[in-house]
């Protein structure tokens, strides 16, 4: 039996993890499967090992989508969110299947778990400091994501309990500094986004002082994002924001990782966003290895 299932899991569409699953298949293998030949469709037994203690499991949907497309059963021993060791090897799973097809979807699969897994550690960690550092607000991905891989990844962050951020460009308008110089201010692009965007969808603008958060709020923002502060020019910009509009939303990006993190936690900050939850990300060490058949065995052994 499967251990009970992370809330998170609930958010993927079935439809959405049979498409990845076709698509991440077809890339992997367009035309013949020659290596199949040796191994035949006998049905084997893999088990699935985590080689790095103390990570967070995340991407267990995926990972199963893959093997039911290519016939094979997983059985999960740990739980989606949940932190694996403190072992060195621990066994994590068991699919089964026939041997070709089982190997058809080993590498896929592991690809999404080794991904999402690092993705949810990191994020598991981040959140572990702002709980320390009994700070109220949200520490939130970006869209500094791969390419196609984006749900896999927003969906670690839910995961490893932080906040996936915007989606995409349609979740919530972001006015960078491109948008605003192109329409010639802060209150310009304001105005023309929110001509468009309706009752729901928030604004939020990037700016490089407390004067363009100022204009940024006064013209009708949600959310100032205050860009590349150092913490104690965040503090102070960030304290005098919330002073004149206490409903504002304040964001702290740019130059945040998770070695200077708690520099930035402020009770005037409501969010800070690292891209280095995605990008340079450490995977976490999985292995699939196929149990010998036993009619394959010599008398000796």
């Amino acid at each position: 039996m499967s251990p009970p299932s992370h809330p998170a899991e609930h958010t993927i569409p079935p439809h959405t993890l049979t498409q990845l699953a076709q698509e991440w298949l077809a890339e992997d293998i367009p035309n013949f499967d020659l290596a199949g030949v040796c191994v035949g469709s006998q049905e084997v037994e893999a088990r699935l090992l985590c080689k790095t203690p103390h990570s967070i499991l995340a991407g267990s949907p995926f990972f199963t989508a893959v093997f039911t497309e290519v016939g094979c059963t997983v059985d999960w021993i740990h739980q989606e969110g949940t932190e694996i060791g403190p072992g060195a090897i621990v066994l994590t799973a068991v699919v089964r299947g026939p041997a070709r097809c089982l190997l058809l979807g080993e590498r896929p699969a592991l690809n999404c778990l080794a991904r999402a897994s690092g993705i949810a550690t990191r994020s598991s960690q981040l959140q572990a400091m702002a709980t320390a550092g009994d700070w109220h607000g949200e520490v939130a991905g970006t869209r500094k994501t791969t390419p196609g891989f984006r749900l896999v990844e927003k969906y670690a962050m839910l995961v490893g309990g932080v906040s996936m951020h915007r989606q995409d460009l349609s979740g919530m308008v972001m006015l960078k500094d491109n948008h605003v110089w192109a329409s010639g201010s802060i209150t310009e692009a304001v105005k023309a986004a929110r001509s468009v965007c309706g009752f729901s969808s928030k604004i939020e603008v990037e700016c490089r002082s407390a004067e363009e958060g100022r204009e940024a709020a006064t013209a009708g923002a949600d959310i100032v994002m205050l860009d590349n502060f150092q913490p104690q020019e965040l503090h102070t910009a960030a304290r005098a924001l919330k002073g004149e509009f206490p409903a504002l939303l304040i964001e702290a990006s740019g130059g945040v990782a998770p070695e200077n993190i708690a520099l930035y936690f402020s009770p005037h900050v409501d969010i800070i966003s690292l891209g280095c939850i995605t990008q340079g990300c450490p995977v976490v060490d999985f292995s699939l290895k196929v149990q010998r058949p036993i009619a394959n065995l010599s008398p000796q052994e």
